[in-house]
């Protein structure tokens, strides 16, 4: 009977490699873990779940027998695609691993900006006892999510706890739960001129890079604040610092950037109006829980002779 070799390029607890071992009828796992993995065994994979540029370089050369890539994260930007799609290899990510961490992560920015404590806590660690003069109330605002995917849904959903009308943005301009008013590329005029708070939650692609730019800016509600946790190309930095420079918006929540680490140097970091975070809104306990829940249904199926379903990227869409 011919081998069949998955690789797990993931550093697990022991309980959560047991499980994925459990439901891989067939298949011998070789975890980074155990440290077991060689350079051939990149080869002879079937499956990897993670990636690596070892990966990269030995999984996909003629010969090799991959079939199925599981991601780690939700973006699949940095993967190689064209390779991918050119040898038919299913891929699947970790899309709805990351709704609850980031959105709480949205709410804190928010909550922050709309109560002044982001200029709190600077005072704090300066002892400086100066109360802040400007604290709004985020209930009963408007919100407007652009890119309304599983993290969209859940900052809709949380708006609606605070009593927020809540706008959408998706390419499709099918209408989502908790979300009032759904539009699509082209119709963002009266989203972003009406909100008091705009959420990026974009994937990155052609279509989005820097579709957050100056013209966006010029559209937006004064005195909004802006969060993006998407993708740091969707939104153009000279376009961003403008804003906040000339006071066109009230702030920004930056959880990630064009440039990856942000430079020492770089003006967002000494702007009063800005709270940035190194892009680590998913960072959660939960993490490996909840990718291997979707590793173990996707490997029920497969053992099965079905395709992987769960988070199945369409080779035609590719993100």
């Amino acid at each position: 009977m011919k081998r069949r070799l998955m690789l797990v390029l993931r550093k697990l607890e022991p309980a959560l490699l047991g499980r994925i071992r459990a439901a891989a009828h067939g298949f011998e796992v070789l975890a980074i873990a155990d440290g077991t993995i060689e350079d051939r065994h990149y080869k002879e994979a079937e499956l990897i779940c993670g990636w690596s540029a070892k990966a990269e370089q030995l999984a996909l050369t003629p010969g090799t027998e991959l079939r199925w890539i599981q991601t780690w994260g939700a973006g699949i930007e940095q993967m190689p695609l064209a390779a991918i799609k050119e040898r038919d290899i299913w891929l699947t990510n970790a899309s709805g691993v990351h709704p609850y961490p980031i959105s709480e992560t949205v709410f804190a920015m928010l909550l922050a900006f709309t109560r002044g404590l982001h200029l709190s806590i600077r005072n704090q660690s300066q002892r400086r006892w100066e109360p802040v003069q400007t604290q709004g109330e985020a209930h009963g605002r408007t919100m407007a999510v652009l890119g309304v995917g599983e993290i969209g849904r859940e900052v809709a959903r949380l708006a609606k706890a605070f009593g927020m009308t809540v706008l959408g943005l998706r390419k499709s301009g099918e209408p989502a739960e908790y979300v009032d008013r759904m539009q699509t590329y082209g119709e963002e005029r009266e989203l972003l001129s009406t909100s008091d708070y705009i959420v990026n939650c974009l994937p990155m692609t052609a279509e989005t890079k820097h579709l957050v730019g100056k013209d966006w800016f010029a559209m937006m509600k004064p005195g909004a604040f802006y969060i993006n946790i998407g993708r740091g190309g969707t939104t153009d930095t000279d376009a961003l610092l403008e804003a906040l420079r000339d006071g066109r918006i009230a702030g920004a929540g930056l959880d990630v950037f064009e440039q990856e680490p942000l430079p020492a140097d770089h003006p967002l970091w000494a702007m009063e109006g800005v709270i940035l975070t190194p892009h680590h809104t998913g960072i959660t306990t939960e993490y490996n829980r909840r990718v291997t829940d979707i590793i173990v249904a996707n490997l029920e199926a497969y053992v099965q002779g079905r395709e992987p379903s769960v988070n199945r990227i369409p080779s035609d869409r590719m993100y």
